[in-house]
C-alpha cells in the first residue's frame, strides 16, 4: 500500500534513481548509521509486527489485533503506517479483496489513539527501552529462577547450525547482539554484540514444538511457511546484568522474521 501511494517509477526498487529519497524505504528499510558486519542487504529493525492471530478465514464482523512497535528513527513515520493500514482496508485484503475499517488504536498504556477520524498525536508518546528494563527489574526477584516462554516462534542459529531444541546461552547471545543493531540502528558506538558470560546457564528444564507460520509475500507473489520452535525454557538464577538482557529482549525480540513477530517471549 505504501508503494501504491508514493511510488514514482515501477516498483523496481533496486534499480530506482529515487531509492536514497524514498519514503517507502525509509519506512520499511531504514538504513543501519552504522552497517554490522553480520547483517545482509535488506534486513530491517525498525519496526516488529506482533500477532498471536494464524486465523486465514474472516467472516464479516471478525476483529484482528496486533501490536505494531516501532524503534528509533522509524517512530517518527507512525502517521504512515497508519495511512497504509487505512488504505489496505479501503482497497480489500485476500482472495475476495475483502475490506476492513481500523476499529481502535490504542498506545502501550491502552490510552486511544484514534478517535472517530481523528489521530490524538498526543498519545503517542515516545519510551525507551532502559525504563521498560527498569520496570520490570523493580517487579522481579533475583534471587529466583526464571521460565523464559515463546509466545511466537524462535528461528535461531547457534555455530551455524539451526537451533531444533532451546539452548540458553544462544538465547542470551542472541538478545546482546539484537541490542547492538540496535545502538547501530541509531548510530551509538558500542561493543560488537558478542559477550561472553559470567558462567554457563543452568538450564532445569526444556520443552519445545516445531511450529510453521504461512505467509504470502505480495511483492513476491507466492506463499510460504516460516518456521521456528515455541515452547519454554526453565532457567536457574542468574545475574541481574544477564535478566536486564532478558527483559530487554521482551520488547526487541530475537532471531529471525522478527519483522513478523517472531522470536517474542515473555520472562516468568
Amino acid at each position: 500500500m505504501m508503494l501504491r501511494s508514493h511510488c514514482i517509477r515501477d516498483r523496481q526498487c533496486d534499480d530506482c534513481d529515487f531509492r536514497s529519497e524514498c519514503i517507502v524505504q525509509r519506512v520499511m528499510y531504514s538504513q543501519m548509521e552504522i552497517q554490522p558486519a553480520f547483517m545482509t542487504s535488506g534486513d530491517s529493525v525498525g519496526y516488529v509486527l506482533e500477532c498471536e492471530d494464524y486465523r486465514e478465514h474472516f467472516k464479516e464482523g471478525d476483529d484482528l489485533s496486533f501490536n505494531l512497535i516501532l524503534f528509533g528513527k522509524t517512530i517518527v513515520y507512525f502517521s504512515q503506517f497508519i495511512d497504509a493500514f487505512y488504505r489496505l482496508g479501503m482497497s480489500g485484503i485476500g482472495k475476495n479483496r475483502s475490506r476492513f475499517t481500523i476499529k481502535s488504536i490504542t498506545n502501550t498504556k491502552k490510552k486511544p489513539i484514534l478517535s472517530g477520524n481523528d489521530v490524538l498525536m498526543n498519545a503517542y508518546t515516545v519510551g525507551r527501552l532502559e525504563e521498560y528494563i527498569d520496570w520490570r527489574v523493580k517487579k522481579a526477584d533475583i534471587s529466583k529462577g526464571h521460565i523464559i516462554k515463546f509466545k511466537t516462534p524462535l528461528s535461531l542459529k547457534c555455530k551455524g547450525e539451526k537451533l531444533y531444541e532451546f539452548n540458553a546461552e544462544a538465547i542470551i547471545k542472541a538478545i546482546a547482539r539484537r541490542v547492538y543493531m540496535m545502538d547501530c540502528f541509531e548510530g551509538i558506538e558500542a561493543s560488537t554484540g558478542d559477550i561472553e558470560l559470567d558462567k554457563e546457564i543452568q538450564i532445569l528444564s526444556e520443552t519445545h514444538r516445531n511450529v510453521g507460520v504461512p505467509r504470502y509475500s505480495s511483492r513476491q507473489e507466492s506463499k510460504m511457511t516460516l518456521w521456528g520452535i515455541e515452547g519454554e525454557i526453565s532457567i536457574d538464577k542468574v545475574s541481574e546484568e544477564t535478566l536486564k538482557l532478558l527483559y530487554a529482549g521482551e520488547l526487541l525480540h530475537i532471531g529471525k522474521n522478527t519483522s513478523f513477530g517472531f522470536g517474542r517471549y515473555r520472562v516468568i
